[in-house]
């Protein structure tokens, strides 16, 4: 660990000791989602709906599955959530979620990437899965029947060749893309441009853009599939509606197939976060649908290019390895 990393992390320790995080952290916005009261106006576009244009970071420690010991407690207390949050900070996992001083090969303060410069927006819910259960629901029958078939197809091949290797190990798109939107380890940072019958979503992790049309028009052909799927937004009232289909059986979010389909809802609390829903359905994956609930908080930004290819270097070192192994009779 540098010094620079270091010194972030004392820091952060001594802020979080004396009680106060001053633009770590983005104001929890339940109450304000939850509260009839809140008469708060968001700025509109020139057609008349919230803009949402900017800068975004949907980084988390808030875990995506409720753990099981929490039961079907789905918020804490404000005095239990100013002590989950002080700790999920300085915990060890939580920061290996929000970006690891110790799984990479270069200073993370260098470039940016130390957890302390990260903003966070906090909630007090338990687990991104909104519910009693808050976790994602149980595979079908016939989706633990193809798992167990993919992996004995895979068992002893996983090295073959770059094709074998996962699509992120690859460079060619991230589960945390979406849709759904989910944080990822670092870099949780979009950007949404906004205009007349079309909204755009930039990712930095990977640097994808999902364009989708506002203006009606109906989704592709089914037998035309993408890894981001087919995405077609409408509003109702203040929040925009996406409705994304026509995934390929590949894009892998959890085990999902081609039949995976995602709901997505983006609405203003404030100037600065926007609430993000997303429920998912894949009848031949899991027993029912399930939703998910975060906050979006507002960053000064710009989204810096994520040139992935260009520093690939794990998969000729990993294949390689393979194939010394294979030699070794290993």
């Amino acid at each position: 660990m540098g010094r620079r990393s270091l010194a972030s992390m004392l820091f952060l320790a001594a802020v979080l000791a004396a009680g106060s995080v001053p633009s770590l952290l983005a104001q929890t916005p339940d109450a304000k989602v939850t509260s009839p009261a809140n008469s708060w106006t968001p700025p509109r576009t020139a057609d008349g709906h919230p803009d949402l244009a900017g800068f975004w970071t949907n980084a988390s420690v808030t875990p995506l599955e409720r753990p099981k010991e929490l039961g079907s407690k789905e918020f804490y207390t404000d005095a239990e959530a100013a002590e989950h949050d002080r700790h999920e900070l300085v915990d060890r996992t939580s920061w290996d979620r929000l970006g690891s001083q110790s799984r990479v090969h270069y200073d993370m303060s260098q470039f940016g990437l130390d957890v302390s410069l990260v903003k966070v927006a906090l909630s007090r819910r338990t687990s991104l899965i909104i519910g009693p259960e808050g976790r994602i629901p149980p595979l079908t029958e016939a989706a633990r029947k193809r798992r167990a078939e993919q992996a004995a197809q895979r068992r002893g091949h996983e090295f073959d060749s770059a094709q074998d290797r996962p699509l992120q190990e690859r460079c060619i798109v991230w589960t945390n893309e979406g849709p759904p939107m989910m944080p990822a380890a670092y870099n949780s940072n979009l950007e949404i441009v906004q205009g007349a019958g079309q909204v755009a979503i930039l990712q930095e992790m990977i640097h994808d853009t999902r364009l989708i049309p506002t203006d009606g028009r109906p989704h592709l052909d089914p037998g035309i599939r993408q890894w981001l799927g087919d995405s077609r937004g409408h509003w109702e009232g203040d929040t925009l509606v996406v409705d994304t289909t026509n995934f390929t059986n590949r894009t892998n979010l959890y085990g999902s197939t081609e039949k995976l389909h995602v709901v997505e809802r983006f609405r203003l609390v404030d100037q600065d976060t926007m609430l993000y829903e997303f429920t998912v359905d894949d009848p031949a994956t899991w027993t029912k649908p399930w939703t998910a609930q975060l906050p979006l908080a507002r960053i000064a930004g710009p989204i810096f290019e994520y040139a992935c290819h260009e520093g690939n270097l794990g998969m000729p070192n990993t294949l390689s390895g393979a194939r010394a192994a294979d030699k070794a009779g290993k």
